[in-house]
Parts: C-alpha cells; sequence; structure tokens
C-alpha cells in the first residue's frame, strides 16, 4: 500500500501542572530529513525521536515542534555580587537610601532573575511523541488511499483508451497501404504487383505501433502491481511511469490518423498527471 509524502500528526498532555504539545508535519522531499524543534531536549534524547521516526518512513522532510510547560519548577535568582556593586555605587553617588526594595532592583538588568523551566520527564515526552506519530502515520496512509485510488482509475482509464487504439490502428493499416497503393499506381505505369504489395506493406508496417502498445500494457500491469505492494516505492513508481511517458510519446508520434492520435495524447496527458500525483508518494 502506497503512503504519501504529506502528513500531519498531533498530541496533547495537559495534567496538573504540566502541559505538552507534540506535532508532526511533513513534505515532498527527494530523501528523508527531520527536524525537531525544541530547545530544552538533550542531543541523546534527541536522537531517539529521530531514530524513531527513521524506522516509520522512508523518503520525506519532517519537522517535529514540541512545545512543554511545567509550573512546578520556578525559581527566582539574585547576583548577589552584582547587587553589593550596585548597592556601593549609588552610595558614593549619595543617590538614596542604603535601604532597597524590590522595586528598586526589579528592572535593573542583571540583578534579579525570573526563571521558569519547562523541562519535562523524558518518559512523559516519549508518550506524549508516540501519540502524535501514530496520528501522523495515519494521516499519510489515509493520503495514500486517495492518491491509490486516483492512480488506478487513471490506469483503467489508460487500458481503455489503449485498447481503442489498438483496434484503430488495425483499421488505419488497411487505409494506410490503400492510400501508399494509390500513389505508386498513379506514378508508375507498369509495376509488379506482388513485388508493390511487398513494398507498400514495408512502408506501412514503419508505422506500426503494435510494440509501443504491448510496453504500454507490461507498463500499467508493473504500476498497478507495484501499488498493491505492502512495501511499495514510490521512487520505483516515477520510474515505470517516466517510461510509460516515453512509450505514450512515441505512440503519439507515430499516429497520423486524427482520430487515433487524439486518443493517444489522451493517454500521454494522462500519463503526465500520474508522473504528478506520483510526486507525493513515499
Amino acid at each position: 500500500m502506497i503512503k504519501s509524502m504529506t502528513g500531519f500528526g498531533q498530541s496533547r498532555l495537559v495534567d496538573k501542572d504540566t502541559e505538552i504539545l507534540v506535532e508532526l508535519k511533513s513534505l515532498n522531499h527527494r530523501f528523508f530529513e527531520v527536524n525537531l524543534k525544541y530547545a530544552e531536549i538533550q542531543s541523546e534524547d534527541e536522537e531517539y525521536f529521530k531514530k524513531t521516526i527513521s524506522k516509520k518512513l522512508k523518503r520525506g522532510k519532517v519537522d517535529i515542534h514540541i512545545k512543554a510547560n511545567t509550573s512546578s519548577n520556578g525559581k527566582l535568582q539574585i547576583n548577589s555580587e552584582l547587587l553589593a556593586e550596585f548597592k556601593k555605587a549609588i552610595k558614593n553617588e549619595s543617590l538614596i537610601s542604603n535601604e532597597l526594595t524590590l522595586r528598586d532592583i526589579k528592572d535593573i538588568p542583571g540583578i534579579l532573575k525570573i526563571t521558569k523551566s519547562s523541562k519535562i520527564k523524558l518518559p512523559t515526552l516519549k508518550k506524549v511523541f508516540n501519540k502524535a506519530l501514530a496520528d501522523f502515520l495515519e494521516s499519510r496512509i489515509e493520503e495514500g488511499r486517495k492518491i491509490h485510488k486516483v492512480l488506478i482509475n487513471k490506469i483503467d482509464i489508460i487500458q481503455s483508451k489503449q485498447k481503442k487504439v489498438s483496434k484503430l490502428c488495425k483499421r488505419d493499416l488497411d487505409k494506410r497501404i490503400k492510400i501508399y497503393k494509390k500513389r505508386v499506381k498513379n506514378i508508375i505505369e507498369k509495376y509488379d504487383e506482388n513485388r508493390l504489395d511487398q513494398e507498400i506493406t514495408h512502408l506501412a508496417m514503419k508505422a506500426d505501433v503494435s510494440e509501443e502498445l504491448e510496453r504500454i500494457d507490461f507498463h500499467l500491469h508493473s504500476i498497478k502491481k507495484e501499488l498493491n505492494n505492502k512495501n511499495s516505492s514510490g521512487k520505483k513508481i516515477d520510474f515505470i511511469l517516466q517510461e510509460l511517458f516515453r512509450e505514450s510519446n512515441t505512440l503519439t508520434v507515430k499516429l497520423d490518423e486524427p482520430e487515433t492520435k487524439n486518443i493517444a495524447l489522451e493517454i500521454k496527458v494522462l500519463v503526465e498527471e500520474m508522473r504528478e500525483q506520483i510526486q507525493n508518494i513515499e
């Protein structure tokens, strides 16, 4: 089953004085890349989150946003040395008395510092992260289902048009032979009937597209097989679609009957639309 490279997952924990929010977002990318945005985390702990995601994904750019707050770790700090220097300075200048209040020092840079730590216990953070990851992975699977449905529908349409082209080509071949024969008759007064038929058939067969139609059919079946593969690969499907596009382009170039050529052009357009869709597949 194919999976989309775009996805979103979220999990929130609110418990007493603790609040944690984890969000995962991913976009299309040729390779696999993870960015973690959380200032409070240690590098060894950060590895856990990246490795956990790398086991689940093949491609895509993933951003992990973590917001964590707790009111239990608030702390007031006073820089005693700086405060002493401040007192000495104002005493020497006879600015105010030695009696200082909080109001006097609260706006002096560096003397008073109030910190509120948002450091959360790692096991709790992992629990919230894993829930967000499960939601994120499911969103990629769901989007993959939608794309799978679109691709299968387009393949069915192409196969239908391919069969129609095949039937029309047989009709067009007979028509082309008659045209070539008439042209030669107008030029040559005397000719060998058998020899002429051989030459005309040879000319007509140059425009034969049976090989292109067979290859198109083969590539379509290959894509269907890969789409239904448990470990399907977007890169592999993209490669098959490139080959399919080449064959559909050759088919369009070879055909000259307007009705048949138009159907071939429709096949080419459908293949191009599939190539756009597959860029979103992991």
